[in-house]
């Protein structure tokens, strides 16, 4: 799964996003480190619906290879029978298309101290570049059958050991405001996945497909970056009812896929 970092760009993709470090020759490092009030993954809580810390390092080479990983806790559904973190590891090759960017990579997904089957990896397609004053990306995830996105639920078509496959297509759109320091940024995505539960709980499309989309905005200050966003999904309470109790607030039952209006604040380096 392409894990997009909601502290920077208050969407879901992919590999997180990161500022570029300066070079000083010809590799570059770069991270970030945010505090978000909800982590969201393509539209549904990871954290329970609580806050998250989170942080990332990516290194570059002049090529346009680069490699990094990226972390944040977890709680409830997200933690998947792991510990309560998500680590990706992801690499990549970026290159000039024109006037556009064009990024390819490789994102391992990994619940640490979970059982093998929960951890999984998803490729990744994306394309970017300006569009007048605003800035676009569009691309397309996809994660090959694995047993981590397979349908062992209680179903009549389940079994122990079933793989499935992950198909994840978003696009994003931001311009900022002139004269300001403000960002207005939107995000849409499609999910289609596995409509049951792989081990331990597992699905990257919980509902098998749904829509989420953002809409947010970007303070920024220096190296800080405060945003403010609303997050919400396709998924209705109906169309969980058949994987509850594990797809809910354990405090509260509600809907970790409804709603809700996101902060966070980030730093990058």
């Amino acid at each position: 799964m392409n894990k997009i970092m909601l502290a920077a760009v208050l969407s879901t993709a992919a590999a997180p996003a990161f500022a570029q470090g300066e070079a000083a020759g010809p590799i570059s490092v770069s991270g970030s480190v945010a505090l978000v009030s909800d982590y969201m993954f393509r539209g549904v809580s990871q954290t329970d619906e609580a806050m998250a810390i989170q942080g990332g390092l990516s290194v570059a080479h002049e090529s346009g290879f680069y490699v990094g990983t990226w972390a944040t806790n977890l709680a409830g559904w997200g933690t998947f029978g792991g510990s309560n973190m998500e680590l990706d590891i992801y690499g990549g090759y970026t290159a000039p298309i024109g006037v556009a960017t064009l990024d390819v990579g490789l994102t391992w997904y990994m619940y640490p101290n979970g059982a093998d089957t929960t951890d999984f990896a998803e490729v990744s397609v994306k394309l970017s570049g300006d569009l007048g004053p605003a800035s676009a990306l569009v691309g397309v995830a996809y994660a090959p059958s694995q047993k981590a996105l397979g349908n062992w639920s209680n179903t009549p078509q389940s079994a122990v050991g079933d793989k499935e496959d992950n198909l994840y297509i978003w696009a994003d759109l931001s311009s900022g405001i002139p004269n300001t320091p403000i960002t207005l940024k939107g995000h849409l995505g499609y999910s289609d996945g596995n409509p049951g539960l792989g081990p331990n709980g597992t699905s990257i499309a919980p509902t098998g497909t749904y829509w989420d989309w953002t809409l947010g905005a970007d303070l920024t200050l220096g190296p800080i970056t405060l945003g403010v966003a609303y997050v919400d999904t396709s998924i209705s309470n109906a169309d969980r009812q058949y994987i509850l109790p594990g797809f809910a607030n354990s405090k509260d039952g509600s809907n970790i896929a409804a709603g809700r209006v996101i902060a966070s604040i980030s730093a990058a380096f």
